[in-house]
């Protein structure tokens, strides 16, 4: 049975807030568009989908907010939307800010970060995130939910919920392998299977906190956690240090230099302690990225290494 419609009022900007809880285009537990948004998930009372609708210019002005609910956990999802929106937080102003950082909040005044407030969801995909391409790592991603989602509760066609704890918890190994996805990646899925309930619990705490329970578990590191917190728990000082790219993209943003370190790129965060996320995805929404060099090279999937 369909939750009855909640109507809200949010001037952030919505969807590029909600844009963070889809996995790539292809996300089959959620669905972006101009003027809606999509989402299966897992919730502490159960599984749930919600629909959100708004209407107008929602990055720029204010947006009505139409809100529907279907499956056990509804009640729980509705109420979580607002924060999911970014309404809980009141955003950062940079003062005295290197010139690129002001540019990017000024091109960006209503970027607010959003929570889902659902570590088991977030975990998983990024876990498939480890030590891969973006691009491998959505694709795993979806064709994981394909195998071993269900459909979800709603009127939404094709929308499926993420895979349940009690499905992966207990898979071994060797059946990830067709998919691309190795045993030390399998082994972190089935891992966080098997602790649904802390992770609803820790998604609870602040995040220094939840970020020390999550450290306890085999097969999540500093990467992962740092790049779950944010969507997961709303927290606007998380950086996946680690990372690939993201250390390069700092660097380049405020150096001008193409290549960086990690600590090069703490470093030059650090001035923003308590916001680095924030810095991050300001500069991330104002297309800044490191320059490519040299050929591009095939990428052999992690099946056939």
């Amino acid at each position: 049975m369909a939750r009855p419609p909640y109507l809200s009022r949010s001037g952030r900007s919505i969807p590029s807030t909600l844009s963070a809880f889809r996995y790539g285009a292809g996300d089959p537990t959620t669905r972006l568009g101009q003027e809606d948004f999509w989402r299966a998930t897992l919730t502490p009372d159960g599984a749930a989908t919600v629909h959100i609708e708004w209407h107008g210019d929602a990055p720029i002005g204010e947006a009505d907010l139409r809100i529907e609910a279907w499956g056990p956990g509804a009640d729980w999802l509705v109420a979580q939307v607002p924060t999911m929106c970014g309404e809980s937080d009141p955003g950062h102003h940079f003062h005295d800010a290197p010139a690129v950082l002001q540019r990017a909040q000024l091109n960006h005044p209503r970027m607010r970060i959003g929570a889902s407030g659902l570590l088991y969801h977030e975990l998983l995909p990024t876990i498939l995130g480890q030590r891969v391409t973006a691009g491998e790592a959505l694709a795993q991603w979806r064709h994981l939910v394909l195998q071993l989602g269900s459909p979800a509760p709603g009127p939404c066609e094709g929308l499926l919920l993420p895979p349940s704890p009690d499905v992966l918890a207990g898979r071994p190994a060797w059946w990830f392998h067709p998919l691309g996805i190795e045993t030390k990646r399998a082994q972190a899925l089935s891992e966080v299977a098997r602790h649904p309930q802390r992770l609803f619990d820790w998604a609870q705490l602040p995040p220094t906190e939840a970020a020390a329970k999550l450290a306890l578990l085999p097969g999540i590191g500093q990467w992962t956690i740092g790049s779950v917190l944010g969507t997961a728990l709303g927290d606007p000082d998380s950086i996946a240090v680690g990372d690939y790219h993201l250390k390069n993209l700092v660097v380049h943003a405020f150096t001008g230099r193409a290549r960086g370190t990690d600590e090069e790129m703490l470093a030059l965060l650090a001035t923003f302690a308590g916001q680095r996320g924030r810095v991050v995805r300001l500069l991330q929404l104002d297309g800044h990225s490191s320059p490519v060099f040299g050929p591009h090279r095939r990428v052999l999937p992690t099946d056939r290494w």
